[in-house]
């Protein structure tokens, strides 16, 4: 029975979100059922670095064949979000300090999925959805820059990717609790598209192909 490992923030562990047994990784076990069992090593509020204690975890939980699954770094954009409240002088001036932003971010998401290949695992990785209820269009917008980082790294380590910027476009896909986490709807399309990833070839797995909807 192959392991799944589901890697960083509360995309996947959005326990105190929802009601029990509608968490992401139970709606995924349930739809899975014995054919994988799902590991849930993310952790609510975790930012890139954290990811690094997740695999040490992992590591000692491999025994064979399994797959990885890597929803991190809006933690790490929240962070910044004061900062882009700051006044700038030109637009010139805003890009350049998401630039820098940008820059640093690649760097860290960088070190993250080197650290995660470690493994030896198949790996897919989730890009941050930018649908919560009453975010700022100027925000949404800057959050492009660093989905531009996930997106470019998985093309060139030929990663699938979850958009959850597709998948997570309704204000119901949120929570009531917490807008910036997922809801137990949310969550249903995020583990259907998990399960719809699993269930395909083997060559998907080997190349970028975006999963955006679920048909569970």
């Amino acid at each position: 029975m192959p392991d799944v490992f589901l890697l960083g923030d509360s995309i996947f562990d959005n326990a105190p979100y929802v009601p029990k047994g509608a968490e992401v990784w139970a709606q995924l076990q349930a739809m899975l059922g014995a054919s994988h069992r799902v590991v849930l090593l993310a952790r609510d509020g975790d930012v890139l670095v954290d990811v690094w204690a997740q695999v040490a975890r992992a590591r000692g939980m491999t025994a064979g064949p399994g797959r990885v699954l890597v929803s991190c770094g809006g933690n790490d954009v929240l962070g910044l979000v004061g900062y882009m409240q700051s006044p700038a002088k030109s637009v010139l001036e805003a890009g350049e300090l998401l630039a820098s932003w940008q820059a640093e971010f690649r760097f860290e998401y960088r070190r993250m999925l080197d650290e995660v290949s470690t493994l030896g695992l198949a790996v897919a990785v989730a890009t941050i959805y930018d649908g919560v209820p009453g975010l700022a269009p100027g925000l949404r917008t800057a959050l492009g820059v660093f989905n531009d980082v996930i997106l470019r790294e998985a093309v060139q380590r030929r990663l699938p990717v979850l958009d959850l910027r597709v998948l997570c476009h309704e204000a119901a896909d949120y929570s009531a609790m917490s807008p910036i986490e997922p809801s137990e709807q949310g969550g249903h399309k995020i583990a259907g598209a998990i399960a719809e990833l699993l269930r395909s070839e083997e060559s998907v797995w080997q190349r970028t192909v975006v999963f955006g909807s679920s048909s569970a």
